[in-house]
């Protein structure tokens, strides 16, 4: 009797392709996430891992592991070129951040009154200017932009019957208020507010409204042109001194005139 003796054939081994697909998929996710430059950050996480999975990959197709060596290939490729997008992006924004935090500073700087100088304004040689506080009547408030402020000595006044912001029993007084645009920008006065406050406590001196002051600025100031207006205040009867405070707008610092009235 005779026996025939057959060795079952092996098992086919499972390939391990995984980590090559993952790497393809990742690297395909960061290259695109690397063409917006605020997603860098993204770009460069799934970078790594795309190389790093795509290299063990690669790894695995030469132990005969896996067969899919172009897939992981081009994963560890995919993975490199979002790095490298991940590098680009980021010079992009943080350029772009300080960029806009210089031009933040410049706007404040310009803003900003300019230092006293010896040259008076023409028109008035008696006169020169100075920084925002502590002006006195006539005094010009020159702005970096070349925007020049003034404000006149005040003048009794006397409101209509209809005045809005006038007590009876206090005293009212205008002054004149310039706006010069020297620079070379035009200037929108939209923004322009004025307050007052007087006597030794610095009560609040309300601003007057009737058919004569209280219209304030209105429309565009060109390069090379002023407006004028003239605004009333409310002061107590006893007031010797009023503060007239005009701030240009959100940009720019406020500039006080120290008045004497009474």
């Amino acid at each position: 009797m005779s026996y025939d003796t057959q060795v079952p054939p092996a098992a086919p081994r499972v390939m391990r392709n995984g980590l090559g697909t993952a790497a393809l998929i990742l690297g395909i996710i960061g290259t695109l996430s690397g063409f917006m430059p605020f997603l860098f950050w993204l770009a460069g996480i799934l970078g790594v891992i795309a190389l790093i999975l795509g290299l063990v990959g690669k790894g695995r197709v030469k132990r005969g592991e896996a067969n899919n060596k172009g897939v992981a290939l081009t994963g560890a490729l995919l993975g490199l070129a979002s790095l490298i997008l991940s590098v680009v992006g980021m010079v992009i924004v943080f350029t772009a951040v300080s960029d806009a935090v210089d031009e933040i500073d410049k706007s404040i700087k310009d803003s900003a009154p300019k230092d006293p100088t010896s040259k008076a304004p023409a028109g008035d040689t008696g006169k020169a200017d100075k920084k925002g506080q502590g002006l006195e009547d006539g005094d010009s408030s020159v702005y970096d932009d070349d925007l020049t402020v003034t404000v006149s000595d005040p003048k009794p006044y006397s409101p209509d019957e209809y005045a809005a912001g006038h007590t009876k029993g206090n005293k009212a007084y205008q002054v004149t208020v310039v706006i010069e645009n020297k620079g070379k920008e035009k200037f929108d006065t939209a923004l322009v507010s004025l307050s007052a406050t007087a006597g030794k406590n610095g009560v609040t001196a309300e601003e007057i409204f009737d058919n004569k002051v209280g219209s304030g600025f209105e429309g565009t100031i060109m390069p090379g042109k002023k407006a004028t207006i003239t605004a009333a205040f409310d002061a107590p009867e006893d007031a010797k001194n009023l503060t007239v405070e005009v701030n240009p707008g959100f940009t720019y610092d406020a500039s006080q005139w120290e008045l004497k009235i009474g």
